[in-house]
């Protein structure tokens, strides 16, 4: 018989997952948030401490509990709220424009061109 952890590695979307764990969950939220959930469920794993020993029915029942939670964050919050990846960690996922890059591109859009 497969380890969970064999078997966990033959998932590859957030709906798989979901459903190995037996999670019902809104299409909705997993069709927006299925990246996020399955990083924010990776790095409940990482900060979570005694995994390592456990036997495969208490492995099983508390991955089950950190994607659950994973998955809970974004039916109440956004991906911009809880700031998973970086784009959302650095500058409060907004971007910024040097004032003298635009000056600049103004300057040689003014240009006349070489035909």
């Amino acid at each position: 018989m497969d380890s969970l952890i064999q078997r966990l590695k033959a998932l590859s979307s957030a709906e798989d997952f979901l459903l190995f764990f037996g999670i019902a969950y809104d299409e909705r939220v997993v069709h927006v948030n299925r990246l996020h959930i399955l990083k924010r469920f990776y790095q409940y794993l990482h900060k979570t401490e005694g995994l390592a020993g456990l036997e495969d029915v208490e492995l099983f029942r508390r991955y089950r509990e950190l994607l659950t939670r994973a998955y809970q964050d974004f039916t109440t919050s956004t991906a911009q709220q809880e700031k998973v990846f970086k784009v959302f960690q650095d500058a409060q996922g907004t971007q910024h424009v040097q004032l003298q890059s635009l000056r600049q591109s103004l300057t040689e859009r003014r240009l006349p061109r070489a035909a």
